[in-house]
């Protein structure tokens, strides 16, 4: 039985993504992300505290995340804490935490650049009549569990609910 590895950040993209090719050919998008936090210390001063994740993304996702993930983009990244372990060249341990994207949510996403992407890679209607200035867009990689990428599922903030996603 699996044990319980989930996490979700929020924060803004810090650095433009890193999109590579694995050796197997699939796309591989690095996203630094910089997440906020601001608490009150002992004395009752507001203290700021920033933390920063790079966040794997693979196949589509990794793609779509490469081309629209830009710096200062607010981003919400649903995914698992993964640790790898090797030796280095003098045998001592060493280790890495890498967070794996299975849901990446770029919010705030300009109305003008959704409506392009969506006339550009087929992925039908994105207003669906609605006025709001901005669309979300959803790049959900359910397979990341197993590192194998399926294609990006795309559909704008609010719809979508029952009904069949189109592909993005």
């Amino acid at each position: 039985m699996n044990s319980l590895n989930q996490i979700i950040l929020e924060g803004n993209v810090s650095r433009q993504p890193e999109l590579r090719q694995s050796a197997a050919g699939t796309s591989v998008c690095i996203i630094p992300i910089a997440v906020n936090r601001s608490y009150k210390n002992a004395r009752g001063e507001t203290t700021e505290e920033v933390s920063f994740f790079d966040v794997a993304s693979f196949g589509r996702t990794a793609e779509v995340c490469s081309r629209y993930a830009t710096v200062g983009r607010h981003v919400r990244v649903v995914g698992r804490i993964k640790q790898d372990r090797w030796k280095n060249q003098e045998g001592k341990a060493q280790s890495k935490v890498s967070i794996i994207a299975e849901h990446v949510e770029l919010l705030n996403l300009p109305r003008r650049q959704w409506e392009e992407s969506s006339r550009r890679d087929g992925a039908g209607q994105s207003s669906g009549g609605k006025t709001e200035a901005a669309e979300t867009l959803i790049a959900v990689n359910t397979a990341a569990a197993c590192e194998q990428p399926l294609p990006l599922e795309a559909v704008p903030a609010g719809e979508g609910d029952g009904e069949e996603i189109p592909a993005f």
